[in-house]
């Protein structure tokens, strides 16, 4: 180990927009400043759909529509207060650690930053989305423990 920074091009901050993403934008931004990486970010949105019977169905697009308005807009707040370039943004839909891997793999990502909570009981055995992104990535994953909530 020569203690050198590591050669890191491209991080991939994986972020829920939720409160504590701050803290793990923080962080992303550190290391990226640290060794001169270019920092995207990206956040999935699940889609969901209701079906009743296969006759009767809800129509939830404007439903969708709202939460990827409300989306970018945090998405735009978060990224903008930690000088994440316009063409670094992503926002898609899909399932998150299935995106996230394909985002990183895209991107040539060399680190993927995600947060996590610290779990117990039912909650570990079960696991969480950190470690979905961690098991599946070709890349370094980087788990910032945030409070829980």
């Amino acid at each position: 180990m020569t203690g050198r920074v590591p050669d890191l091009k491209r991080i991939l901050l994986a972020s829920d927009l939720a409160e504590d993403a701050r803290l793990v934008a923080a962080r992303a931004r550190m290391i990226a400043d640290a060794c001169h990486a270019e920092l995207h970010i990206i956040h999935v949105i699940e889609p969901f759909s209701l079906n009743y019977g296969g006759e009767i169905s809800i129509d939830l697009s404007s439903v969708q529509d709202q939460i990827h308005d409300q989306a970018t807009a945090h998405l735009g707040d978060l990224a903008g207060d930690f000088a994440i370039a316009e063409h670094c943004r992503h926002l898609v839909f899909g399932t998150p650690e299935a995106e996230i891997h394909k985002a990183a793999d895209t991107l040539e990502a060399d680190l993927i930053v995600v947060g996590t909570h610290g779990r117990h009981g039912i909650a570990l055995l079960f696991g969480s989305q950190s470690t979905s992104v961690l098991h599946g990535a070709n890349c370094d994953v980087l788990a910032v423990r945030v409070p829980d909530r």
